[in-house]
C-alpha cells in the first residue's frame, strides 16, 4: 500500500528546507516569468476546482525550469475588499482577523498541491508594506493630471448611511435591509483617467498573443466610434450630443439626458420635478448591465431643445436608459430611424418623422410598426433631400461644422476608472481637505495611511466612525483638516501587483527597475476569461502609465494569457462550496494522493476546457500511477531495446511541442502508451528520462522514485530530456501502431460476442501476410496481455492453419483477419 501523505509530506519539506523554487536575477541566463491571477483568499478555502488553475501553472513552470530557464514563479493574496469585509462582519469578527486567517489557510492547502512557488516573495495586497505602494501610485497619478475627483451617480442606501456597490443592489433593495430601496445619489469620487490611454489600448491589442474572444471583448470595451457632436441649446446654453448618424439629424423630435446625470435638475421644470423624482426613484442600480435589461422609461424634464439644422424646438426627456458617462450623457432621438427612440416615442406619444426613404416603397409615419434602420434617400432634410444617406453624412457633418454648431468626433465607450469606495477594507485614498487650502495630498514620507483597526460597522462609511483618524491637521497650513474616507477599488490592488513581485521585500520603493526590467513582461499569465475587460484592461492602463512616469520600459504586462476551463462537479455543475459539489484536496491527498489528482485533472481534456470530476476518472489515474511505482520498485536496469529507445526520444519530442503549447491531455496520452510499452527491463537512461517527462504532472511521486534509483534529490533541477532524432525509427512507430489496432479490433469482437452470443472467448486465430508474420509473433506476448486471450499467429499460405471460417482470405497489408473461439 503506498502512503501517499507521507510521500508528499517528505518531499514537500524537503523542497521547502532546502528553498529550492527560490529565484534571483541572473543575467547569464534567459528569464521566464510564469503566473497565476493571484486569488482572493476566501474563508472556505481552496476546492479541487481551484486547484485546477494552480496545477496548470505549476506543469508550465516545473516544464520551463528543467528546461533551462530562470523561472519566476510567485503566489500572492488579493486580499482586501468588499468580500472579506461583508464574510468579517457576518462572522462577528474584523476583517483583518478573519482574512490573516484566510491567507494562512490557503498558504497551507496550496503547498499541499506540491505548487513550486517562491514562498519567499509571497504578498498580500492588505498588508500597510504593500497598500503603501497603492497610495504613492496614487499621489504620482494625481501630480501627473491622471487623477481627479468630480460627482458621480452611486447606489445610496438611507439606512446604513452609505454607498452600495452594484452587487449589493439586490432588486432595488439593499442586501442588508431587504426592505429598503436603494436610493441614487450624485457624490465627489475619485477617477483614474484611463481614456488617456484608450487609443494606445485599442491599437497594441492585436499584438498580444491571447484568446481571440478576449482579444474581441478587449476591443468592445473600449468600444472606439466615429461621428459626430451636434450642439443642441436648452435654456440659452450649448449642450454637445455625440451621434453616429448625423444623416438623422433633420428627424430628431425628443432629446433624451441620462436620469443619472449630474446637471440633470437644472433644466427640470417646476411642473415637471415630481414626475422627475418619481422617475428616480425608479432606477435602483449605476450598473450598465441593470439599466441595460430595464424596461425603457422616461419623464418629461420642461425644456426643449433647439434642433441646429432647422431651429425645431424638441421636449428634452429624463431616461433610464441613457449612461451618464457615455458620450455627455445625452442621445438625439431619431423614432423613426432607430427602434429603442420607436419604442419609446409610441410609449410616450411622441411624433415620429422620417427623413430616410427607401428606393422601393413609401414609409407612413403612423403605420409604421418599427424603425427603418437601413440606408435610402433623403427626405424631409431640407437640401439634402435626395442625397444617399450615406453621402448626407459627410454632408451635415460639414454643414454643422461650417456654422460652427457641430464637428467631427471620437467617442470610447471606455470611461475614466472611478476608484472611490464607501467601505473599510480597502487603501485609504491618500489625501487630506482643507477649509483653506483645498484637497492636500498626504506627503510621500507620512506613507503608509495605515487603516485604523477601531471602526464600527453598520452606520455609513465604517472609517468615519474613527475621529482620530478623521481629524487631522493640513499638511500645508497647519490647521484643522480632516482625511479622506473613502478607499480605492481593489482592481486598484491588482493592477501593478505583478510588479511587486520583483522586489517584494522593498521598502523604499515599490519595486527596483533593475529588478523589474530584468523579470517583465509576464512571460505566461493564466487565470479566468471573466477577467476579460476589467482587470486585464486596468492592469494593461496601468503599465503604461508607469511607463510614461519612468517606473517600468515595457508597453504590455503579460505577453502571452491562458484561459483554463471550469471544474464541474460530478452533478454537473460548476464545482462552488454554495451548490455543495465540491471536492476537497486534502480529502482526495489522503484517498488517492495529490499526484493522482494533477494528472487526473489535466488528463481528462485539454486545459481550456471543461472537466468533470469524476471518482471513476481518478480511480484510473489511480492505478495508472501505482503501476508506475510497483515498476520502479521491481526494476533491475538493463538495455533497452531499438523500440523503446525510438518510442522514448518519439515521445521526448512530442510531449515537449505538447506542454509549450498546453496540450497536456495529449501529453499525459503519450506518457502512457510509452509506459506500457516497457519491457521488463530497460535502461537506466530510459527510467530518468521516463520520470522526467512525468514530473511536471506528478511532483511527489517522481522525486520519490528518482531517488529509489539512485540519484541525489531533486528531480525538480534536473534538465529537460532532449531527444536524439536519429533513434526514432518510423518503421518501428508503424509497426507498434499496427499492434495496437490489432489489439483493439480484437477486443472489439469480444466485446461484441460477448453481447450478441453471450459467449467468452478463449483464443485468437490472427491470419496475416507471411512477410508480417515475424512482426505479429515477436508481439504475441504484448498482444496476449492486452486481450486476455491465448493467440495464434498463422500466415495466410500456412497448410496446417486453423481456419473453419476460412477467414484468412480477408487478411490485407497492415490488417489482420481474426476468428475467434
Amino acid at each position: 500500500m503506498v502512503n501517499f501523505s507521507r510521500i508528499e509530506k517528505r518531499w514537500q519539506d524537503k523542497w521547502e528546507k532546502s528553498k529550492i523554487f527560490k529565484v534571483k536575477e541572473d543575467s547569464k541566463k534567459k528569464k521566464f516569468y510564469c503566473l497565476e491571477m493571484f486569488p482572493y483568499p476566501s474563508g472556505s478555502g481552496l476546492h479541487m476546482g481551484h486547484a485546477l488553475n494552480y496545477t496548470i501553472g505549476d506543469i508550465y513552470a516545473r516544464f520551463k525550469r528543467m528546461s533551462g530557464l530562470n523561472v519566476l514563479y510567485p503566489m500572492g493574496y488579493d486580499s482586501l475588499g468588499l468580500p472579506a469585509e461583508n464574510a468579517a462582519i457576518k462572522a462577528k469578527t474584523h476583517p483583518k482577523k478573519f482574512t490573516n486567517n484566510s491567507v494562512n489557510n490557503f498558504i497551507k492547502q496550496q503547498k499541499s498541491l506540491g505548487l513550486s512557488y517562491d514562498w519567499d516573495r509571497m504578498i498580500s495586497t492588505c498588508t500597510p508594506e504593500y497598500y503603501r505602494w497603492n497610495q504613492y501610485f496614487f499621489l504620482k497619478f494625481l501630480e501627473n493630471g491622471l487623477a481627479y475627483r468630480k460627482k458621480a451617480s452611486v447606489n445610496w442606501c438611507p439606512k446604513c448611511s452609505t454607498v452600495l456597490a452594484n452587487e449589493q443592489v439586490h432588486d432595488g433593495k439593499c442586501w442588508r435591509h431587504k426592505d429598503i430601496e436603494v436610493e441614487i445619489k450624485q457624490l465627489e469620487q475619485w477617477f483614474i483617467k484611463t481614456t488617456k490611454y484608450a487609443d494606445e489600448l485599442l491599437d497594441m491589442v492585436d499584438d498580444l498573443q491571447w484568446p481571440d474572444r478576449i482579444k474581441a471583448m478587449q476591443k468592445n470595451w473600449i468600444g472606439k466610434s466615429y461621428g459626430t457632436e451636434i450642439d443642441f441649446e436648452i435654456n440659452g446654453e450649448k449642450w454637445p450630443i455625440f451621434t453616429t448618424r448625423p444623416d438623422t439629424i433633420y428627424g430628431v423630435t425628443f432629446i433624451v439626458i441620462s436620469a443619472q446625470h449630474p446637471r440633470l435638475m437644472e433644466i427640470v421644470t417646476k411642473e415637471q420635478k415630481k414626475d422627475i423624482e418619481k422617475l428616480l426613484k425608479k432606477i435602483k442600480s449605476t450598473s450598465e448591465k441593470d439599466i441595460e435589461e430595464l424596461e425603457k422609461e422616461g419623464a418629461f424634464t420642461g425644456a426643449y431643445a433647439v434642433n441646429p439644422v432647422n431651429g425645431e424646438k424638441v421636449p428634452v426627456y429624463a431616461g433610464n436608459f441613457v449612461v451618464a458617462e457615455y458620450g455627455c450623457g445625452m442621445v438625439m432621438a431619431v423614432p423613426a430611424h432607430d427602434q429603442r427612440d420607436f419604442e419609446f416615442a409610441k410609449k410616450y406619444k411622441i411624433p415620429i418623422k422620417i427623413v430616410i426613404s427607401p428606393s422601393d416603397y413609401e414609409l407612413n409615419p403612423t403605420k409604421m410598426s418599427r424603425a427603418y434602420v437601413d440606408d435610402g434617400n433623403m427626405i424631409n432634410s431640407g437640401e439634402f433631400d435626395g442625397d444617399s444617406n450615406r453621402d448626407a453624412m459627410e454632408g451635415i457633418t460639414k454643414y454643422l461644422a461650417k456654422k460652427k454648431q457641430g464637428r467631427k468626433a471620437l467617442q470610447y465607450k471606455l470611461k475614466d476608472w472611478l476608484i472611490s469606495r464607501q467601505r473599510y477594507w480597502g487603501t485609504p485614498i491618500p489625501v487630506i481637505y482643507c477649509d483653506k487650502c483645498g484637497i492636500v495630498p498626504v506627503p510621500e514620507k507620512d506613507l503608509p495611511v495605515k487603516l485604523p483597526e477601531k471602526v464600527e460597522f453598520g452606520k455609513g462609511n465604517p472609517l468615519e466612525t474613527n475621529k482620530s483618524f478623521v481629524d487631522v491637521k493640513c499638511p500645508k497650513c497647519k490647521s484643522s483638516a480632516r482625511r479622506e474616507t473613502d478607499t480605492m477599488d481593489t482592481f486598484f490592488d491588482s493592477s501593478w501587483y505583478f510588479l511587486r513581485y520583483s522586489d517584494p521585500k522593498n521598502n523604499k520603493l515599490p519595486f527596483d527597475k533593475k529588478k523589474s526590467d530584468y523579470w517583465m513582461p509576464v512571460d505566461q499569465y493564466i487565470g479566468g476569461a471573466e477577467h476579460a475587460c476589467m482587470h486585464l484592461i486596468y492592469a494593461r492602463f496601468f503599465t503604461k502609465a508607469l511607463r510614461d512616469l519612468g517606473f517600468v520600459k515595457i508597453d504590455e504586462p503579460f505577453t502571452r494569457l491562458f484561459n483554463q476551463g471550469m471544474l464541474h462537479g460530478e452533478d454537473g455543475f460548476v464545482m462552488s462550496k454554495s451548490r455543495g459539489n465540491v471536492a476537497l484536496p486534502e480529502e482526495v491527498s489522503k484517498k488517492y494522493g495529490i499526484d493522482t489528482a494533477r494528472l487526473f485533472l489535466v488528463s481528462v481534456a485539454s486545459p481550456d476546457k471543461d472537466v468533470q470530476w469524476s471518482e471513476k476518472g481518478i480511480e484510473g489515474s489511480s492505478k495508472f500511477i501505482k503501476k508506475i511505482i510497483a515498476y520502479f520498485e521491481n526494476l533491475k536496469p538493463g538495455k533497452s531495446s531499438k523500440k523503446i529507445e525510438s518510442k522514448l526520444n518519439k515521445t521526448i519530442k512530442e510531449m515537449t511541442q505538447d506542454i509549450e503549447n498546453f496540450r497536456y491531455n495529449l501529453a499525459v496520452i503519450k506518457l502512457r502508451k510509452l509506459f506500457d510499452s516497457f519491457e521488463d527491463s530497460i535502461s537506466k537512461d530510459a527510467a530518468e528520462k521516463f520520470l522526467k517527462l512525468l514530473h511536471p504532472f506528478c511532483p511527489h511521486i517522481t522525486e520519490e522514485l528518482w531517488e529509489k534509483i539512485g540519484n541525489k534529490p531533486f528531480i525538480s533541477l534536473e534538465k529537460w530530456p532532449k531527444y536524439d532524432e536519429k533513434k526514432i525509427d518510423e518503421n518501428l512507430e508503424k509497426q507498434e501502431q499496427q499492434i495496437e489496432k490489432l489489439t483493439e479490433d480484437i477486443n472489439n469482437i469480444v466485446r461484441l460476442v460477448k453481447e450478441k452470443q453471450k459467449q467468452e472467448m478463449k483464443k485468437a486465430f490472427v491470419y496475416v501476410l507471411p512477410q508480417e508474420k515475424q512482426l505479429y509473433s515477436e508481439n504475441s506476448e504484448a498482444i496476449k496481455k492486452k486481450t486476455g486471450l491465448e493467440i495464434s499467429i498463422c500466415a495466410v499460405n500456412d497448410k496446417d492453419k486453423h481456419d473453419p471460417e476460412n477467414k484468412s482470405k480477408k487478411a490485407k497489408p497492415g490488417k489482420p483477419a481474426i476468428y475467434l473461439e
